[in-house]
């Protein structure tokens, strides 16, 4: 390799402002013309429904890692795939390229996709999502969210990111730019934290709209960018009488009085056994007069008679104090002699 090769390859030797804008330089034979020295190999389960199809496509895979020096195997029987080195591979990072494609396809990732974590710039990234959430039901509500209705959430966030995206089981299988497969991760895992995945799509297309402008290239962009606040309320039924919590001291609390303690202030340590049996009596028969009491005043109850109530007279109606007598007599002679008449 000559000198103009190495300068080419190596690149900046100063520090870099954006990483991501450098090109991977390729890996030849030229680069290890001594090949490898030991074997390695990876091998990943599949499941029965991948038998068919991983049969049928099974030569196209073998073609496509031998251009690479890899051998692969199928193993129908224990349901397996295995990936291995040989004398002719000259690039040590392939085998575990490799492995990340037979993973990919065990996970029902086609064989046309899963073929280009092959190259360079392009890597694949499977996200377990079965941890986040316990519950089955909740759990299988987020992943169809994350998918979308008729998959318009997942092809939104593929053209985003720019990487193939595969929601299977428990699992999210992602492939593409590595920028790209830690948008995926990000989206996948607050989806399942039960952050709609709308959001995140939402800041990823104003960035897109961002980038274009030349003058906020290198300004902060966290006042462009929407901010949502969660509002996670608790389901949990909240007590009736809510005891309030005594403000935080540094110190303890004071030691509680031992009974001997009690009984030194008291005086009654110093009591014989005839003066506390005397003492023990008092305050049992002061018990008993009491309850005594209040038994007799609860029987006294019934025999309580109710207050009446005391009529109050119309203030309208005035009581006629004078009556006079001979205007009633005279009334009555005048009644007595009309019964006289009429016989």
């Amino acid at each position: 390799m000559g000198d103009s090769d190495s300068e080419a390859i190596a690149g900046p030797s100063g520090p870099v402002d954006d990483a991501w804008s450098m090109k991977i330089p390729a890996f030849t034979r030229v680069d290890n013309p001594n090949r490898l020295l030991e074997e390695s190999s990876f091998a990943t389960l599949f499941p029965k429904y991948q038998e068919k199809y991983l049969n049928e496509c099974w030569p196209l895979v073998q073609k496509a890692l031998e251009e690479h020096g890899i051998k692969a195997e199928l193993d129908l029987i224990e349901g397996s795939m295995t990936v291995r080195t040989t004398r002719k591979t000259w690039d040590p990072y392939i085998i575990i390229k490799a492995r990340d494609m037979i993973k990919l396809m065990s996970r029902k990732v086609p064989f046309e996709q899963a073929v280009r974590v092959l190259k360079d710039d392009v890597s694949a990234d499977i996200i377990k999502i079965s941890s986040f959430v316990r519950n089955k039901e909740k759990f299988i509500k987020r992943r169809q969210r994350l998918i979308g209705p008729n998959g318009c959430t997942l092809k939104s966030i593929e053209l985003l990111t720019g990487c193939y995206v595969m929601v299977q089981g428990q699992t999210v299988a992602a492939l593409g730019p590595y920028k790209g497969l830690q948008q995926v991760r990000r989206i996948a895992e607050d989806t399942m934290k039960n952050i709609h995945p709308i959001y995140n799509i939402k800041a990823l297309m104003i960035k897109r709209e961002l980038m274009k402008d030349p003058k906020l290239k290198n300004e902060n962009w966290e006042r462009f960018l929407p901010k949502f606040a969660t509002k996670n309320l608790s389901k949990r039924k909240q007590p009736k009488v809510k005891r309030e919590k005594k403000p935080y001291t540094p110190f303890p609390p004071p030691q509680q009085e031992s009974k001997l303690d009690k009984q030194l202030a008291s005086g009654e340590y110093f009591l014989n056994k005839e003066q506390k049996r005397m003492k023990q009596k008092k305050e049992l028969d002061a018990r008993h007069e009491e309850a005594e009491k209040k038994r007799q005043e609860k029987r006294a109850e019934a025999f309580v008679p109710p207050e009446e109530e005391k009529k109050v007279e119309s203030k309208g109606k005035k009581r006629k104090v004078d009556v006079n007598v001979q205007e009633i007599k005279d009334k009555v002679q005048k009644g007595l002699k009309k019964k006289r008449k009429k016989a």
